[in-house]
């Protein structure tokens, strides 16, 4: 998946954004009604009341006519271009850019720059400078009395402007950088999401066959047996031996099926979601990737002085199958794999004879969508969704992972430590 398309996460939660939208407009009514009855400032009140009327409506419209949950961006930007124009439009009425309330304008946009495509926030950063620049030079003055005794020097009344188009354009791009991370961990997570949820249901499959063929083994013995007898029974008669010779190769043939369905045929009932030791962990997952690799993979276990079992994870199994996979594809020829373990502590480290990790890479990794500007070969340049997806699954079960380069091998290290009170918790 390419960047872009990864990152196409566009649309704003729908009732998230009516109930600001009330409470926007809510705001606009007192403040516009305070002004007026409590202050006793002459402005053109009637108007302002009917522009925030037409904003309730825009809203009550929006509560009934979009059923869905998330609002698409191209209704969510013709919602937000209504609250910029129905803004600018008050503050029109009220004193223009030297209405105080006129940080305001800059919300929407910064609103939708972490949310929606970069073309609609462009799209509001144009319109809210448009109006900026309009509201500058053309609009009515303050609210009387307050106009009569309000004079100020044309620098300063300039720089009011010049100081919301700054900081329009710092707030949407720290805005947007945010925003655009913050979506591409949405996907990551999505992906660990979808992949465990695979796993799961595979392992599910796995174990229903497997028990079915465990279930099944001793009733097709059982006509095994009983065809065997009538074949003896039936030996002179030609048709009826035929037809039992038949119903032995059939049964012959369903024990075959269902010891190839079965995970492991030599085990009793106990084969289902067996403990595993962290030992027997690393060679399995070692076994997998021997049938697949032409590259050497060497396990040490002789510091490994615990023997305990944990619950077989499939989330630590997939973490670690990360990082062994990240280990196959970067090597020359070798994978070292170690165990080591005291009373406190199990440690595995992954280390192989590969280029390493590249410096730019170091500082950041962990991060989903990321990519080495150094790397030499494009087709095994990835984008860190792997190291992001093993590291994310191993913290969770209270892993902790320190990624390096190896001072030894000359490759990539990575280090996966475990206290042991936590190894068992899981």
């Amino acid at each position: 998946m390419e960047l872009k398309q990864a990152s196409e996460i566009y649309s704003l939660n729908k009732s998230t954004y009516v109930n600001l939208r009330w409470i926007g407009i809510l705001g606009q009514l007192i403040t516009i009604n305070s002004v007026k009855f409590i202050f006793n400032f002459e402005f053109d009140f009637l108007s302002a009341n009917l522009i925030i009327f037409i904003g309730s409506i825009s809203n009550i419209f929006l509560i009934t006519n979009y059923k869905k949950i998330q609002l698409p961006n191209r209704s969510a930007f013709y919602f937000l271009l209504i609250d910029i124009i129905q803004l600018s439009l008050l503050l029109f009425l009220t004193g223009g850019v030297v209405n105080p309330f006129s940080i305001f304008l800059l919300i929407p946009s910064v609103f939708a720059s972490s949310n929606l495509k970069i073309e609609t926030n462009l799209s509001l950063i144009l319109v809210t400078l448009i109006s900026i620049i309009f509201l500058t030079f053309f609009s009515l003055d303050l609210p009387k009395p307050l106009s009569d005794h309000f004079h100020i020097s044309p620098y300063y009344y300039y720089a009011i402007p010049t100081g919301l188009v700054i900081a329009l354009l710092f707030l949407n791009y720290f805005a947007l950088i945010f925003g655009r991370e913050s979506n591409l961990r949405k996907e990551a997570l999505n992906k660990i999401q979808e992949l465990i949820s695979k796993e799961h249901e595979l392992v599910s499959l796995g174990t229903q066959a497997a028990a079915a063929a465990h279930s099944l083994g001793t009733p097709l013995s059982t006509i095994k047996i009983i065809s065997q007898d009538l074949l003896l029974q039936f030996n002179n008669d030609k048709d009826t031996k035929k037809d039992i010779e038949l119903l032995v190769s059939q049964v012959n043939r369903c024990n075959e099926i269902l010891k190839r369905l079965s995970i492991n045929s030599t085990l009793e009932d106990d084969f289902i979601d067996k403990d595993l030791s962290l030992n027997n962990y690393l060679k399995e997952i070692i076994n997998s990737f021997k049938e697949i690799s032409d590259k050497n993979f060497i396990l040490n276990t002789e510091q490994d002085y615990n023997s305990f079992d944990i619950r077989k994870s499939i989330e630590i199994i997939y973490g670690i199958r990360n990082f062994v996979g990240n280990a196959n594809k970067y090597a020359k020829k070798n994978i070292y794999v170690s165990l080591k373990s005291d009373s406190e502590t199990s440690e595995i480290v992954i280390e192989d004879d590969g280029p390493g990790f590249s410096k730019d890479i170091l500082v950041k990794i962990g991060e989903p969508y990321i990519k080495s500007l150094r790397t030499k070969d494009k087709q095994k340049a990835g984008l860190g969704l792997g190291i992001f997806i093993g590291k994310t699954l191993l913290e969770k079960n209270y892993a902790k992972i320190l990624f390096r380069n190896s001072e030894t091998r000359g490759g990539a290290e990575i280090k996966i430590e475990w206290t042991n009170k936590n190894l068992i918790k899981i």
